[in-house]
């Protein structure tokens, strides 16, 4: 999967601008506040149709414009395709072309041009609470696994049911017949997302560990451990024993959840964790140590989408240099060449020796001769 060129026309500070991209390495240098950060996002809107910064559209309209354009030229699954976007002020819809022919829907784009990114938020993945690692997990998985996208809804559905009833049986004391069809359900489906976690997370923390090496020159090792209830010892098990294992879990919490009136017991409370050389990132790692685990993740998650669809996505590193040594600046901007990737970074003076270096200045991208 290749994306070929961009146009933007009343793009947040673009008021019109192109570019046409290397199938390597794209470097975008430039102070802060150029508009570096909001090519990716142009990117990102086309790939998944929202913007990874806003989800207002109406911030994505240049200044003073009555329209947005985005449009790309993307070649994928051995042919090339186009795609755009027209954005409008006010409340009128968006407008959505594949090809130059208008489509009525956001699905109708899906897998034309596929993406990884990496943003600044990113890291605190890594540091802060479970609730956005498991999110990382569950946005790769639901885009790869339609079961998963189906199984892991209904736990959410069932979950919350069962929550209110928690929340509410002292006051209608007859809501607890409902409990044991929402356990049932929850054990049958929460089997199925434990599972399916633990199983991607085995084969993301396998490829991330080897990027992490080369990032390192092998002066780190980076492993991940997945986390679950305490009855479950292999979340990687099949199904069945971890639904046995659930409802185990379920019987010895009941007490606990009727006494403090919350769903203690299932995936929605999983996590994983990170070390480096045997520490938690969480705890002890670094910023440059925390920034290269987390881009090291972010391949592993490109190779395991290209292994499941034959096409890799085009991986997006926004500000991905800050707080590395030059080691690991150069490993990104010029040892990464598998696939086409796309940098920015605020370093005026760096270029790639793996593709094209372009700066960015007040809206306009200008190609660098290395």
């Amino acid at each position: 999967m290749r994306l070929l060129d961009l146009r933007l026309t009343g793009f947040r500070n673009y008021e019109d601008a192109c570019c046409a991209f290397d199938p390597g390495v794209n470097l975008f240098v430039g102070e802060n506040a150029q508009g570096k950060t909001n090519l990716l996002e142009a990117i990102c809107y086309l790939s998944r149709g929202a913007a990874f910064r806003t989800r207002k559209e109406a911030e994505l309209i240049h200044f003073g414009s009555e329209f947005a354009a985005l449009e790309a030229h993307v070649f994928s699954y051995d042919r090339e395709q186009s795609l755009k976007t027209v954005l409008f002020a006010g409340r009128r819809p968006r407008q959505l072309f594949l090809s130059g022919v208008k489509k009525p829907s956001r699905e109708a784009l899906d897998g034309v041009l596929n993406t990884v990114l990496f943003c600044p938020e990113d890291l605190m993945i890594l540091k802060k609470g479970a609730a956005d690692r498991r999110k990382l997990l569950d946005d790769a998985l639901c885009q790869l696994r339609p079961r998963y996208a189906r199984a892991l809804e209904e736990y959410r559905r069932c979950a919350a049911q069962k929550a209110a009833v928690l929340r509410d049986w002292h006051d209608s004391p007859r809501l607890l017949d409902l409990l044991p069809d929402y356990d049932e359900r929850m054990a049958q489906t929460g089997a199925i997302v434990i599972h399916t976690r633990a199983r991607y997370l085995e084969q993301l923390a396998a490829r991330a560990a080897v990027h992490h090496a080369a990032f390192t020159a092998d002066r780190e090792q980076l492993a991940c451990v997945y986390q679950t209830v305490s009855t479950v010892t292999d979340p990687t098990a099949q199904t069945a024993e971890l639904y046995d294992r659930l409802r185990e879990h379920q019987e010895s919490h009941r007490q606990a959840e009727l006494a403090a009136g919350q769903c203690l017991s299932g995936p929605h409370k999983d996590d994983f964790e990170l070390s480096i050389n045997g520490r938690s990132v969480k705890t002890y790692g670094s910023q440059g140590q925390t920034r290269t685990a987390a881009i090291s993740l972010k391949l592993a998650e490109r190779d395991l989408f290209e292994q499941d669809t034959g096409e890799q996505p085009v991986l997006l590193l926004d500000d991905v240099l800050s707080e590395l040594d030059a080691g690991r600046q150069d490993f990104v901007i010029n040892c990464i060449r598998s696939g086409q990737v796309l940098i920015t970074c605020c370093e005026t003076d760096r270029l790639t020796t793996a593709g094209r270096t372009f700066r960015v200045e007040a809206g306009r991208v200008a190609e660098v001769e290395n």
